[in-house]
């Protein structure tokens, strides 16, 4: 099997350790009712989101994984990534955008390194409500891997 890079897009580990802490925390109220268990249920499952939660990436596609369940994409479904604010989306051939959880506009280069794929000039990524030629002139809005 060949070496692939493949690169982890995860929250700061600080999100689950709070909401550990927060479930550690709420634990005494157990004592009170039993009811309050439901109280421990919405942190617990922050904890395990935020865990949980992310993009893999290697040069065969993509993984975004939730708190339950997976997708993953192959890069030759991808037409290309559209970066909004601090989001990052993958357009799809058919027109649909996946949300890269965990990915930022920052990494990118990252994400396209990892992927193996050239970085294509004919299908450039935008910014939301721009065209493809305005996006074309700026790098680090105009990245995606070739498909």
């Amino acid at each position: 099997m060949s070496n692939q890079v493949k690169v982890k897009f995860r929250r700061s580990a600080a999100l689950a350790v709070a909401a550990g802490i927060t479930v550690i925390g709420a634990i005494p109220l157990l004592a009170e009712s039993v009811w309050f268990l439901l109280v421990l249920l919405v942190p617990l499952a922050v904890t395990i989101w935020a865990w949980r939660a992310g993009t893999d990436v290697d040069e065969r596609g993509f993984t975004v994984r939730a708190l339950f369940g997976r997708r993953t994409v192959p890069w030759n479904a991808v037409d290309g990534l559209v970066v909004d604010g601090a989001r990052v989306q993958a357009r799809l051939a058919n027109g649909h955008l996946v949300p890269l959880d965990a990915v930022r506009a920052a990494d990118v280069p990252r994400l396209i390194k990892a992927s193996g794929q050239p970085l294509g000039t004919d299908r450039a990524a935008t910014t939301a409500g721009e065209d493809d030629a305005d996006a074309a002139d700026d790098p680090e809005r105009a990245a995606q891997p070739a498909g």
